[in-house]
């Protein structure tokens, strides 16, 4: 619901509601984006990358994001997680994200 309500603002057919920002970040989950499609019915082939298991909308999955949607979100903040990371490593190297296409536009 989510990631369909920012494409709604990214890729609204009408320009007068299309607003700025950019797709959720997930970790450690795949999907695809059909732009064209209409909305409710552009994000599919939600996928569990860990397992390679489909993602249940009954189901209940922990993920970690840059901005929560959740008022009653526990836990550290997440740049804090990652600043405290990358301190530590001094390093990062990142493989190109193949998890998420983006279909049309």
């Amino acid at each position: 619901e989510i990631l369909e309500d920012v494409g709604v603002n990214l890729f609204n057919p009408d320009p007068y509601y299309q607003q700025g920002g950019d797709m959720v970040r997930v970790g450690g989950m795949g999907y695809k984006f059909e732009i064209n499609q209409k909305i409710g019915s552009r994000i599919s082939d939600m996928t569990l990358l860990s397992t390679g298991e489909t993602i249940e909308a009954t189901k209940k999955y922990v993920v970690g994001g840059w901005a929560s949607v959740n008022p009653a979100v526990q836990g550290p903040p997440i740049y804090d997680i990652v600043s405290q990371y990358v301190t530590r490593k001094k390093v990062v190297n990142l493989p190109p994200n193949r998890a998420i296409k983006i279909v049309g536009g």
